[in-house]
């Protein structure tokens, strides 16, 4: 960056986070319903103003669904870009919810696996991908008292991924930042039996365990795996989707990976990578209109 783009960039960055920051004051204004309303008219303008994001998204759907076509595809993608929008604005006003709200709009199926897992006390690794509502489950578990470390892709600028962290620390879980220290902070957190969560279905480094998804050979994250086997931590593919109810979720805990090591611990790891993998196609398949995979994630995507 030239010297006279630095002020440009600031003030561009400063524009960005001014602008989360006052959408999450207007979601947190509005009356539930009216913040639903506004999220459909905000998911129908964003996928006519993002083109490309439009064309990728449909790409990901066509690799859940070959079956879908032209209208039924074109369906689909906007209810993707419903969804999102729809997480973001419930995220902005989960802070401001009382406990019996969160409580009333959530169910789960498979609640158990994570009680079973914290049992072992070696804490366990809610594996998810980007679907439905995810923050909205972590905030019914952390009302339980469970502690929850969560994982998340360090944004630029700085004070940006600072704002969604303390977001995130208002619904009692604990942020760490991708990077070097990712790794140490997890193996913490499960040592101290606590749940992990890892959002896991996009390889942001390009470097993690080649898989078939969806089948297509892509990567993906190492880290679910490594860690589990390093601390002896059950992972459970888990998905938390928005259901049709206004304020509605349910959430599915998949029982515990198979964790056994057979070999060295790379053949280890690929193994239980694989396995993830074809999990996490059995969440996004139940709901493949809440994916919100906006970016390219197979090496065939443009722009990979």
């Amino acid at each position: 960056m030239t010297e006279p783009d630095a002020p440009r960039r600031r003030i561009a960055d400063a524009a960005t986070v001014g602008g989360y920051r006052l959408g999450s004051l207007a979601a947190r204004m509005m009356p539930g319903p009216v913040a639903s309303a506004a999220a459909a008219s905000l998911g129908f303008g964003a996928s006519f103003s993002s083109p490309a994001k439009r064309a990728m998204i449909e790409r990901h759907l066509k690799r859940v669904n070959p079956k879908l076509r032209t209208a039924s595809l074109r369906v689909a993608a906007q209810q993707a870009f419903d969804s999102y929008a729809r997480y973001y604005m419930e995220s902005f006003r989960l802070p401001t919810l009382s406990k019996r709200t969160v409580e009333r709009g959530f169910t789960i199926d498979g609640y158990e696996h994570i009680t079973a897992a914290l049992a072992q006390g070696n804490g366990c690794i809610l594996a998810l991908p980007h679907l439905g509502g995810w923050e909205w489950a972590g905030r019914w578990i952390t009302d339980k008292g469970l502690k929850m470390t969560v994982v998340v892709e360090a944004l630029e600028p700085k004070e940006l991924f600072d704002w969604f962290a303390d977001l995130r620390k208002n619904l009692g879980m604990t942020v760490v930042s991708t990077g070097p220290q990712a790794g140490v902070a997890v193996l913490k957190a499960l040592r101290a039996n606590e749940i992990v969560c890892l959002l896991c279905d996009r390889d942001l480094e390009r470097n993690g365990i080649e898989v078939d998804f969806f089948g297509e050979r892509t990567t993906l994250p190492a880290g679910p795996a490594m860690m589990g086997l390093r601390a002896g931590a059950p992972i459970l593919p888990t998905g938390a989707y928005f259901t049709s109810a206004y304020q509605g979720h349910h959430a599915i805990v998949r029982p515990p990976l198979p964790m056994q090591r057979l070999g060295r611990v790379r053949d280890d790891v690929a193994r239980v990578t694989q396995l993830l993998a074809y999990e996490l196609e059995f969440l996004i398949r139940r709901a493949p209109e809440q994916w919100h995979m906006f970016q390219p994630n197979w090496p065939s995507d443009p722009g990979y």
